[in-house]
Parts: C-alpha cells; sequence; structure tokens
C-alpha cells in the first residue's frame, strides 16, 4: 500500500488525501483553490482500496503502531513530500511559508 500512496502523492505538485465528508478536508481544499493551485484530490472512502491507503497514511502521519493517534485525512502531499493535515497546512500558510513551498514545487506561477 505503502507503492500505491507514493505513486499517487506524486502525480501531481499538490495531492490531497480526503473523505468527502470531511469538513477540514473541505476547508484545505478550498484554501488551495482560492491560491489557484489544481490539487489531485483523492477521497479515500471513495477509492476501492481507500481504508488501506487510510491506514497508510496514518501511520506516516503518526508513526508506526500511532495509526490511531489523529485522523488520517487530510493529508497533503506538496511536490511528493508529505507536509501534514490541515493544522500543519494552515499554520503555513499564516506564516507565510506555503506559498513560497508552493511555487518551489511548481504549483503556483506567481
Amino acid at each position: 500500500m505503502a507503492e500505491q500512496v507514493a505513486r499517487l502523492a506524486s502525480e501531481r505538485a499538490v495531492v490531497v488525501f480526503t473523505k468527502s465528508g470531511c469538513c477540514m478536508c473541505h476547508t484545505v481544499t478550498t484554501l488551495f483553490g482560492e491560491l489557484a493551485v489544481s490539487a489531485a484530490v483523492h477521497e479515500l472512502d471513495k477509492e476501492p482500496l481507500g481504508r488501506e491507503m487510510e491506514r497508510e497514511l496514518a501511520r506516516r502521519l503518526y508513526g508506526v503502531g500511532r495509526a490511531a493517534a489523529g485522523p488520517a485525512v487530510p493529508a497533503v502531499f506538496i511536490g511528493g513530500s508529505l507536509v501534514g493535515g490541515t493544522s500543519k497546512v494552515m499554520a503555513m500558510h499564516l506564516k507565510g511559508e506555503l506559498v513560497p513551498m508552493l511555487k518551489s514545487a511548481g504549483a503556483l506561477w506567481l
């Protein structure tokens, strides 16, 4: 499953793993839309292997054996690297770190 997540995470400059009914997922994808970033969005509850991918994302976010430490979605990848969830993305945006990272990954041209 790690290979599938890695493949999907590198398909675009910004990739967001979400669930269709998750309000925090909506917040993150809306932020990228307002920044004119065309993110690839994968709704895990609509993916055939979504439950397994969610476990892999939780493992990456919280470490081995810590998969139940918190929500696995949204999980944001920029430039193929895991950035984190809503709090990390929003904190980076408020600190002025998100836009430079997006530019560096080729997700923004301005």
